[in-house]
């Protein structure tokens, strides 16, 4: 597939076509690493690191608004203890 840069603002990007997205499991949306490797512009799907969020991050993503509530799970089964 040859495509071009292009100008978006203050920005340049590359327009990619679905089929090079869906080949590298990759979505609109998704985060993606790009690095560049002996010349070439390598982009990749971002690894998801478990533990490598930071709280500040984690608690943006609540909704304006959000009110937690309690939940009653039942009385305790085996060795649990409540």
């Amino acid at each position: 597939m040859v495509t071009k840069i292009q100008k978006w603002g203050n920005s340049q990007g590359l327009r990619l076509a679905k089929h090079v997205l869906e080949d590298a499991h990759i979505s609109v949306g998704d985060d993606v690493e790009v690095t560049t490797r002996d010349g070439m512009i390598v982009i990749a799907p971002a690894r998801r690191i478990r533990g490598k969020r930071n709280l500040e991050e984690l608690v943006s993503r609540i909704p304006k608004g959000y009110k937690g509530e309690e939940l009653d799970w039942g009385i305790p089964v085996g060795q649990e203890v409540w």
